[in-house]
């Protein structure tokens, strides 16, 4: 008889929670929806409860009484919980074997904190909780036993192309007998890869949130399309598997068919390669160490066009250079690096700055004497990265009211 693994899935209404949802549906022997976390889109998180009858529900604050209402309504089971107190709660419940962690931003650090101090299987998609405090949770879940497993794309890649011992210990990595030269990260480029930059400048947001090859939320887009995500993505990349800035190189590959490269010293480049779709490494990381069909669609290697691999222009796209500066600089440094980008980035969704705009207001956070002292700090506890997170947002916020 089938085991059957119990999930959190934190980010449930976003694209990462839908992928989480279809691979449910299709191993619907061996996964149950345990609790679901949302913020603000109720009818969707009224649908997963109505599909799934998850025990726990949890939504934002201010929708909570509106949610509430249409769950009684409905005399769903599914018991209702506040964001501020409800988070943490069911990312560390006792009855969930694996928890996803797919809230986007600084908003999910605490609840996946949380999960890894519980020791869960944390399938993690939010990469800012390893960028704001990466020492933190890879020491936590070196203590609690926690496995974390990547579910962003090239992070899964990576993953799938390394010995199993690595997988299983990144403290080994420089090990001379496994042979790792250099891991690459693979980029799309985003909308203006071919635009310039005086097109980034004068893009609206409509152009800004439109992807060429992923269906993602507004802010990954527009992270997309400056190419912080992937500098976010080269952060967590070091915390995940354990090397310097140095050891980890960032192509643009247009296709995103290669989702990911390791480098050996024997000259070969292992890489991870498929159908652009989530499915393929949250469906890897579900199973880990199996594997299980994803319901992806399989790539057609007699219809594929030329692979391009392009270097990043780090002029064109400074925030790619400003992540690996704060990299270097220390885990203070990368605080303000996403706390900043944050703020910026939904200063431009709502119209208040311009897309490049974004790296000039992350660059003046990083180089403000107020956070000087701040730049090469180590933290280690939560509340300490947080009160640094709200003092940046409140510098940024102030630089984007002056403009």
């Amino acid at each position: 008889m089938t085991s059957i693994n119990h999930i959190t899935l934190l980010g449930a209404t976003g694209s990462i929670g839908a992928s989480t949802l279809d691979l449910i549906r299709l191993h619907s022997d061996s996964y149950r929806l345990f609790a679901v976390s949302g913020f603000s889109n109720v009818q969707r998180l009224l649908e997963i409860c109505q599909e799934f009858n998850p025990v726990f529900a949890v939504i934002g604050d201010a929708y909570f009484e509106e949610f509430k209402n249409k769950i009684n309504a409905l005399k769903l089971s599914t018991q209702i919980l506040k964001v501020s107190d409800g988070l943490d709660f069911i990312a560390r419940h006792d009855k969930a074997d694996t928890v996803v962690c797919a809230i986007v931003g600084g908003a999910g650090l605490s609840s996946t904190l949380s999960a890894v101090q519980a020791g869960k299987k944390v399938l993690l998609a939010n990469k800012e909780a390893l960028v704001m405090a990466g020492d933190l949770v890879i020491k936590t879940a070196k203590e609690t036993g926690a496995a974390i497993l990547p579910i962003d794309s090239e992070h899964n890649a990576i993953f799938q192309c390394l010995p199993k011992a690595l997988q299983n210990d990144n403290t080994l990595i420089y090990q001379e007998n496994f042979g790792i030269k250099k891991l690459w990260l693979t980029a799309s480029g985003g909308a203006f890869l071919h635009k310039s930059y005086e097109e980034m400048r004068t893009a609206s947001v409509a152009q800004a949130v439109n992807h060429p090859n992923w269906s993602m939320g507004a802010k990954i887009t527009v992270d997309s399309n400056t190419m912080m995500n992937k500098g976010l993505e080269l952060i967590e990349a070091c915390h995940l598997f354990g090397v310097g800035v140095d050891d980890v190189g960032v192509v643009i590959h247009p296709q995103s068919v290669v989702h990911s490269m390791v480098e050996y010293v024997d000259g070969s480049f292992l890489a991870q390669c498929g159908t652009p779709d989530m499915k393929t490494p949250i469906g890897y990381a579900l199973a880990y160490p199996n594997r299980i069909k994803s319901g992806v669609k399989p790539l057609n290697l007699f219809e594929m066009s030329a692979l391009e691999f392009i270097k990043p222009d780090e002029q064109k796209f400074a925030c790619l250079a400003l992540a690996k500066q704060a990299m270097r600089l220390g885990n203070g440094a990368c605080i303000i690096l996403n706390g900043a980008n944050e703020v910026a980035v939904e200063a431009f969704l709502k119209g208040k700055i311009k897309l490049t705009d974004i790296a000039s207001i992350v660059e003046n956070c990083l180089n403000v004497d107020e956070l000087a002292n701040e730049l090469t700090k180590s933290f280690e506890n939560l509340a300490d990265i947080l009160d640094l997170d709200k003092r940046v947002r409140k510098i940024a916020q102030s630089m984007i009211d002056c403009l």
